[in-house]
């Protein structure tokens, strides 16, 4: 049996193991722990700071930290960051220029030496964010060289979903709740009448390596069978789905219809749905300096379609409307993400759904479109002239 095929069982315990391995390889470990009311990501220095026992509880604009009785770490949904934070950082410092007393200007590359992530706890929508972001960034004719030296050295530990929230939607698109591809190692959670333990499949050879070092267990059918059934459960229980039509061509019919006017009338342009996306990689820069003028910084930061000066050209910004701007983003996300990149840029997580103030809901605003776009058509055909 290929390592790829091979599964094992983790107890509990073994998640301690996992993480004490992994800083031992000096690897910054990287999950989700509870912090100011919320599942955010952040460095782990032992396997009990993951969110054992908390839920969370979402809608479209709104997110609460609950507590569960069942201790499961991996029962939460995706919180406001992605691990975009880690592998393309939403501020970077690229150079500074020091002006020295006799005029001379030296300027100094700002690239620290980059850590060796590992990923413990990443969902499969992440996931695919991780791969889209690899075409964006490391994959075509610019590439990011800071982006590449962090992914490539990035251990990636996946946590199935077993527990959708009610703004999920990957199943639609194709990303989740199982993970099929691009892991060292996949864990899938069960808390039931055998114990609390982790169906553990190994993706990788790196992935083989660390299990090797952890305590674990063969694992039985009982196991295997129960790990499958907890994540097609999920899939049945998404919270949300994307109409099942072809986005691009719906995306493509409908740049002129009303609902744009409904969204811009709701959406107050904040570029919150961009910031919490796992996908979005847009980027601005801008220079800073002190007040004597002999020191100056160039700084890499995220930008969004949102800002009104995202566009800007000279004369004013090519998208100056709310309807404009927000139809670029979910045109984009959809639809020509395809054109670029060979994929659509939206992997179902629900942030943008989450985490917007006003509760814009992306997959409701497809379904609206499409309603229009068949309705329109139902006109054209009723008004069509007989030959």
């Amino acid at each position: 049996m290929s390592q790829r095929r091979t599964t094992a069982i983790l107890e509990r315990a073994g998640l301690d193991d996992l993480v004490e391995v992994l800083r031992a390889q000096g690897r910054t470990v990287i999950g989700p722990t509870v912090r100011d009311g919320a599942v955010v990501l952040a460095e782990l220095t032992a396997a009990s700071q993951l969110p054992f026992g908390w839920g969370t509880q979402v809608e479209a604009g709104r997110y609460r930290l609950v507590p569960r009785t069942d201790g499961a770490a991996f029962a939460h949904t995706t919180g406001p960051q992605s691990w975009k934070a880690y592998l393309h950082p939403e501020r970077e410092k690229l150079w500074s220029a020091d002006r020295t007393a006799d005029g001379q200007l030296t300027v100094t590359d700002e690239r620290p030496p980059r850590p060796s992530y590992a990923f413990l706890g990443v969902r499969p929508c992440d996931l695919r964010a991780i791969a889209i972001q690899d075409r964006v960034l490391a994959g075509g004719r610019y590439r990011d060289r800071d982006y590449e030296e962090r992914r490539s050295g990035a251990f990636l530990v996946v946590a199935e979903c077993t527990e959708p929230g009610a703004t999920c939607f990957c199943a639609s698109m194709g990303s989740g709740p199982g993970a099929d591809e691009g892991f060292d190692l996949a864990l899938t959670e069960l808390v039931d009448e055998a114990g609390h333990r982790f169906l553990v499949r190994v993706g990788s050879d790196a992935g083989g390596e660390l299990l090797s070092a952890v305590a674990h267990r063969p694992a039985d059918p009982g196991t295997d069978t129960a790990a499958h059934h907890a994540v097609d459960a999920a899939r049945e229980r998404m919270g949300r789905a994307m109409p099942p039509v072809d986005l691009r061509t719906l995306m493509g019919g409908s740049l002129d219809a009303d609902r744009w006017d409904d969204v811009a009338a709701r959406c107050l342009t904040c570029g919150n749905c961009t910031m919490v996306c796992p996908t979005c990689f847009c980027t601005t820069t801008e220079e800073v300096t002190d007040l004597s003028g002999d020191h100056a910084e160039r700084w890499q930061r995220w930008d969004s379609c949102f800002d009104l000066d995202f566009s800007y050209l000279q004369g004013g910004p090519v998208r100056a409307s709310a309807r404009s701007r927000y139809r670029q983003w979910m045109t984009h996300k959809l639809s020509t993400w395809y054109e670029q990149f060979g994929s659509s840029g939206c992997v179902g997580c629900g942030r943008c759904i989450t985490w917007c103030p006003v509760g814009i809901d992306i997959t409701e605003e497809a379904a609206a479109l499409h309603d229009e776009l068949a309705e329109r058509l139902r006109q054209d055909e009723r008004t069509e002239p007989e030959r």
